[in-house]
């Protein structure tokens, strides 16, 4: 069964003082099976983002400890800061991030909150998926007045908490209030001006926010404010759905910025809301410098973004991952105000479990590896690998061929083939190390004991089931390498004539992946007891053999025919 796995993003009201930070933040890693992904202060804002992961049950209990933590180190008496804020723990967003529903995780948010509110005496509201009623969904309502409106909130029977004391004790004007929820994944989003001015940078961020601004008579700044028949000031929607910013100046950098919050970020990206606040900044006189984020990204915001402005460039979008995290990070200035570091900023690559695989190794240590005593990795791996080498020169042809001088009205034409070689070359690689981890899968199932029938026929079922396993992945290999050589085709026909000898290359490479392949998938199929799947997968392996033969002999005929 698949773990359920839930983020917290805790915002505690302290930026500045390192040991605090650290001392609330280290909590979070005494709770077992919890993972501390990121922890990130802000001087100006007098604010940090901590972000952990990990199963239900141990986050909320991490969750509770950092509240009570935050609440005997923080004074929010004595608190002063850029952000909005209310409380030591100002906000605690619950994220569902595998295997679990918004709405179930909007129960573990319950649960956290009425903890937090019997056990801490810390009042507290619920937003967004949590929210008790309508008008506390919205979190800049449930925060409203901050921290110093607080003794008038409480009291105000429209604001009773949802958990903890109601009135404005001793105790809770040191911990303030806090704000718990379940929510989608959020970004925050700053824009870096090269202005100093609040002013400038809320009208940008009112251009672009959902909420916009309010529509007034006359001048739009000063004007009265214009009032439906309830009352209630009319709104001038801004730009981008999904959207909340406001405009502020951060000591620390010297300059404004417009702070975003991103809420759904299918419906408006990141790179969307950079370029629309370049285009607002232009309209007003102003410049943007580069952008800071806040917290963790997923991996797709970056990819998305580096798609958008190579598709502005007019380039190939076949190119690896790492080169367009290079793309993204220079073209929204990811780095404009201090070096932004993937490893320690993509949700993914933080999640990563840390063993090392085949494909990270460096050449000579894959082929030292490969062979030393040991019996992985073995041929499937190799083929697969070989595969990859193979589409992967196909893949150069194309990215070569979409950025050759006189062929510009072609570059889409060719990035779509370097991105299906990507795409197969990322399946390979997969397959590299699935090979050994299949080959191991068998001798593990030839380890288990044997000392009762129970036993022995638990073990025979776990061998054949390894072996069919076995001979499934190298068949993957086959299918994959044959499929990719229609990218390195395609190139020999319409790909720059300079690189045959590259294509030529890659054909012999994806042949050479199949026909490795295919020895695994013959030698594993004939230990297999289940005669009828092992002949029914060599008759599939034996056509695709053929076919690939067949089209290694055209391939290379057009090679020599053109060379």
């Amino acid at each position: 069964m698949q773990k359920k796995l839930i983020e917290c993003v805790p915002n505690i009201s302290e930026g500045r003082d390192m040991a605090k930070i650290n001392a609330i933040a280290q909590v979070v890693e005494t709770v077992e099976g919890v993972k501390l992904l990121d922890v990130d202060p802000g001087k100006a804002t007098n604010r940090t983002v901590i972000t952990f992961v990990g199963e239900p049950e141990p986050v909320i209990e991490a969750a509770f400890l950092l509240i009570k933590k935050a609440s005997q180190l923080i004074d929010m008496s004595k608190h002063s800061g850029a952000h909005p804020r209310f409380g030591a723990t100002d906000v605690c967003p619950l994220v569902p991030i595998a295997n679990i529903s918004l709405e179930e995780t909007a129960s573990y948010a319950h649960q956290l909150g009425e903890r937090v509110g019997k056990e801490l005496g810390i009042p507290g509201y619920y937003y967004e998926k949590a929210a008790s009623e309508e008008k506390r969904k919205n979190l800049a309502n449930c925060r409203a007045g901050e921290y110093e409106g607080l003794p008038k909130k409480l009291s105000d029977p429209a604001w009773k908490p949802d958990f903890g004391p109601s009135k404005f004790s001793n105790q809770v004007a040191k911990t303030g209030a806090i704000a718990i929820s379940a929510r989608d994944f959020l970004i925050a989003y700053n824009v870096n001006l090269n202005s100093t001015s609040t002013r400038r940078a809320n009208a940008i961020a009112f251009d672009i926010r959902e909420a916009g601004r309010t529509k007034r008579e006359g001048n739009p700044i000063t004007g009265k404010a214009v009032l439906d028949t309830d009352g209630n000031p009319i709104r001038i929607p801004g730009k981008l759905k999904a959207v909340k910013g406001i405009g502020w100046y951060i000591e620390e950098y010297g300059i404004a910025q417009i702070s975003y919050n991103l809420t759904n970020i299918s419906i408006t990206s990141m790179h969307e809301v950079f370029d629309e606040s370049c285009k607002s900044a232009t309209e007003r006189g102003l410049r943007v410098t580069g952008s800071e984020l806040v917290g963790l990204v997923p991996l797709k915001a970056l990819l998305d973004a580096a798609d958008f402005f190579l598709r502005k460039q007019e380039r190939s979008l076949g190119i690896s991952e790492s080169e367009k995290i290079k793309i993204a990070v220079k073209s929204l200035g990811l780095d404009d105000l201090k070096p932004f570091k993937p490893e320690e900023k993509i949700i993914e690559y933080l999640l990563k479990d840390g063993t090392k695989k085949l494909v990270d190794f460096t050449v000579s240590d894959f082929a030292d590896e490969t062979a030393s005593e040991s019996m992985a990795p073995g041929g499937g791996s190799i083929s697969a690998y070989v595969g990859a080498l193979g589409v992967s020169l196909g893949t150069m042809v194309a990215n070569l061929s979409g950025h050759k001088a006189g062929w510009d009205d072609r570059w889409e034409f060719f990035s779509q083939w370097a991105e299906k070689g990507q795409a197969y070359k990322k399946k390979l690689l997969y397959l590299v190390d699935e090979d050994t981890n299949a080959f191991n899968k068998i001798i593990d199932a030839f380890r288990m004991p044997k000392s009762n029938d129970n036993e022995i026929a638990h073990r025979k079922e776990a061998i054949e089931s390894a072996t069919k396993y076995a001979t499934e992945i190298p068949f993957e290999v086959m299918q994959t390498a044959y499929q990719s050589m229609e990218v390195t085709m395609m190139m020999l026909q319409e790909g720059l004539q300079n690189s045959l000898s590259d294509a030529g290359v890659g054909i012999l490479c994806a042949r050479a992946a199949v026909a490795g392949a295919y020895f695994n998938v013959r030698i594993n199929a004939k230990d297999l007891k289940d005669r009828t799947f092992a002949e029914e997968l060599l008759s599939k392996a034996s056509k695709i053999y053929e076919d690939t033969l067949q089209l290694e002999a055209k391939a290379l005929s057009l090679v020599n025919e053109k060379i």
